[in-house]
């Protein structure tokens, strides 16, 4: 899928390129990534933290992943759509962390044209189809509780897997649209992106034509996608909340805000930054390197502690894991 996926967009580079040309522009070949801003002596601090993040997030999300397909206990809508979250967070760091790793530790800031692309677009597909699994696994939050007897017939496996291939057809469309929209502008210089990897915002500063039209598209597009779904995240859980208010069991009452409360923690999380960053997309203040870090570095780290720590039955399920573990030598 990711290779015929990136078909178009190498080929959309060409075009762009050969246009450039056609137009006795110097059309750019490559990118500089400048990075994070820090002083030379922090290089290999920075290094190592931002690897030990990305070992964590990739061994924690994993580590989920294991959980939920070895334990029978988990086959449930609820965990197959965390399943589906934390392959997410993994990719989508691995999107952005290595490149950060090369930076800091090789100085290989240089990316080309087509790998820009690739990177753009991977980025927002992944980030939009995220967006997707939260109001999902909300809307299945809301049938669980509100709905108990008919969640069963309702949320049957084809309808699961239907809804999560929904997220990705969904993320993608957005991606290539978002992606074919950005590199349609002529880039004939500045290369250098004044950014951690190539993003919407990033890319519109180096573009040799007025931007206004895509500043107000990506304005309307991921603002009216982000407030679409968080609204429709913020209903489902008023519905949640009234009716865990009526429950009559205490124990029933607190492990349904429990669960609850780590998916609306996640949510929360992962839309505050992506709100300050794509509102505002003709910014280029210093703080949004720093959210940029926090949504695409450290979200994916948070989404597996929130969910491990905050789930009972996940914390359960992972003692159950490390005990077969601990019994399969003998």
């Amino acid at each position: 899928m990711g290779l015929e996926l990136s078909l178009p967009l190498l080929l959309l580079a060409d075009v762009n390129s050969k246009e450039m040309h056609s137009g006795n522009q110097t059309a750019v070949s490559h990118f500089i990534l400048v990075g994070l801003h820090h002083p030379p002596q922090l290089a290999v601090p920075l290094f190592l933290a931002f690897l030990v993040i990305y070992a964590l997030t990739v061994s924690g999300n994993g580590l989920i992943i294991l959980t939920v397909l070895v334990d029978t206990q988990l086959h449930r809508p609820m965990y197959w759509f965390l399943c589906h979250l934390s392959f997410l967070d993994m990719t989508i760091s691995s999107v952005i962390v290595p490149k950060m790793l090369a930076g800091f530790l090789l100085d290989s800031r240089v990316i080309s044209f087509g790998g820009c692309v690739i990177q753009l677009f991977s980025f927002h597909f992944l980030g939009c189809t995220e967006c997707f699994l939260y109001t999902l696994m909300a809307y299945d939050r809301f049938l669980a509780i509100c709905k108990p007897l008919h969640y069963a017939t309702i949320m049957t496996r084809n309808v699961c897997n239907f809804l999560a291939f929904g997220t990705w057809l969904g993320g993608t469309v957005h991606s290539l649209f978002q992606t074919s929209f950005i590199f349609r502008l002529p880039f004939c210089g500045p290369n250098r992106v004044d950014y951690f990897f190539c993003d919407i915002p990033a890319m519109l500063h180096l573009a040799c034509a007025d931007t206004t039209i895509n500043e107000l598209v990506t304005f309307v597009d991921i603002g009216f996608l982000a407030l679409t779904c968080f609204m429709l995240i913020l209903t489902s859980y008023g519905y949640i909340v009234a009716a865990i208010l009526r429950m009559q069991s205490i124990d029933g009452r607190h492990n349904a805000f429990s669960t609850c409360a780590a998916h609306l923690t996640v949510v929360i999380v992962y839309y505050v930054p992506c709100t300050f960053i794509y509102l505002r997309p003709g910014s280029q203040e210093p703080l949004d390197g720093v959210v940029a870090v926090f949504y695409t570095v450290i979200t994916p780290l948070l989404n597996p502690i929130i969910y491990t720590l905050r789930n009972k039955e996940m914390k359960t399920a992972l003692w159950r894991l490390a005990g077969r573990r601990d019994v399969q030598p003998h």
